[in-house]
C-alpha cells in the first residue's frame, strides 16, 4: 500500500507542467528530487510583468549619458539594489543608512530594474560592484569606503557644503 501511494505521487509529480526539470533518484526505498530551471529572461512563456524592463529605451539618450547627467545634477547619486527606502542588499542599505547620518538628500537608481542601465555604470565608473556612490560629480566607491570616509570624519567634510537644492532650484 505505502509503496503505491508513493509510486501514485511520484508519477503525479512527474506530469507536473512546469518550466522546471525534475530528476528523480530512488534509492534504498528513499526518492529524492533535484530541481534544475528552464527559465530564460526572454523566455516567451515568463509574464512581462516578471521580465527586466528598460525605462530608458523611449528618453532618447543612451545609458552612459543618463549616467553622466545623474552624476552631474544630482549631488548625491547612488546606484543601488533596490532604493533607498528598501535596499534589496546588505551593502546598498549599509551605504544608505551611513549617508543619511548626515541628513543630505540623496538621489538613487535601483539597477535591478535594468539589465542596461547597470552595465552602464559600470562602464562608466569603471567598477565593477554596487552600490556606487558619487558625491559632487566625483566618484567615491562602494559601502566599504563610504564606511570608512565616515569614521574617519572625511565624509563629513565632503557633504559639508551639500545642500538640500537641486540645481533648478538654485536657479529658480
Amino acid at each position: 500500500m505505502a509503496r503505491s501511494l508513493s509510486d501514485i505521487i511520484l508519477k503525479g509529480i512527474v506530469r507536473f507542467p512546469s518550466t522546471h526539470s525534475w530528476r528523480t533518484t530512488v534509492t534504498s526505498g528513499s526518492c529524492y528530487w533535484q530541481n534544475f530551471s528552464t527559465s530564460v529572461t526572454g523566455d516567451l512563456d515568463t509574464h512581462e510583468d516578471f521580465q527586466p524592463t528598460n525605462k530608458l529605451a523611449g528618453s532618447g539618450l543612451s545609458t552612459l549619458d543618463v549616467v553622466e547627467r545623474d552624476v552631474k545634477e544630482n549631488p548625491i547619486m547612488i546606484y543601488m539594489k533596490g532604493v533607498p527606502d528598501a535596499p534589496r542588499c546588505g551593502f546598498s542599505a549599509l551605504a544608505v543608512r551611513v549617508l543619511k547620518e548626515y541628513g543630505v538628500p540623496l538621489s538613487a537608481r535601483n539597477i535591478l530594474e535594468d539589465p542596461e542601465l547597470k552595465n552602464g555604470v559600470k562602464s562608466f565608473s569603471n567598477w565593477p560592484t554596487f552600490p556606487q556612490i558619487f558625491i559632487k560629480g566625483e566618484f567615491i566607491g562602494g559601502s566599504d569606503i563610504i564606511l570608512n570616509m565616515h569614521q574617519t570624519g572625511e565624509l563629513k567634510e565632503k557633504l559639508e557644503d551639500v545642500t538640500g537644492e537641486t540645481n533648478q532650484e538654485k536657479a529658480g
